[in-house]
């Protein structure tokens, strides 16, 4: 057997070749278009975004509902041995805050 082959199988070849060389060319011809690279720049900084939001979030979500944790027992109930003194001190640092403004306008 014989691994001689025609011109003509060669020439396919070639043909087949270039065809390939020619789809592989424009696909890098896409990939490294100015256009492409900021679409690709765009959606991974948009993704970054969205995945540092979604943390945010998530220590937002869990950070609120420690502390409603802190003032709400487990069946929903005010602990008024907790809210009482937390509003008796926003209404003071609210008074000081008035104060020292009215001290600095007159």
């Amino acid at each position: 057997m014989s691994d001689a082959r025609t011109p003509a199988q060669i020439e396919a070849d070639i043909i087949t070749r270039r065809e390939q060389l020619a789809v592989v060319l424009d696909e890098i011809g896409v990939r490294v278009h100015p256009k492409t690279i900021i679409g690709d720049a765009k959606a991974k900084a948009a993704e970054a975004v969205d995945r540092t939001a979604g943390r945010a979030f998530v220590a937002v979500n869990r950070t609120v509902s420690d502390v409603k944790a802190q003032f709400v027992s487990e069946d929903g109930a005010p602990r008024l041995e907790r809210v009482i003194p937390a509003a008796l001190l926003a209404v003071g640092v609210v008074g000081l805050v008035v104060a020292s403004k009215r001290r600095r306008k007159g």
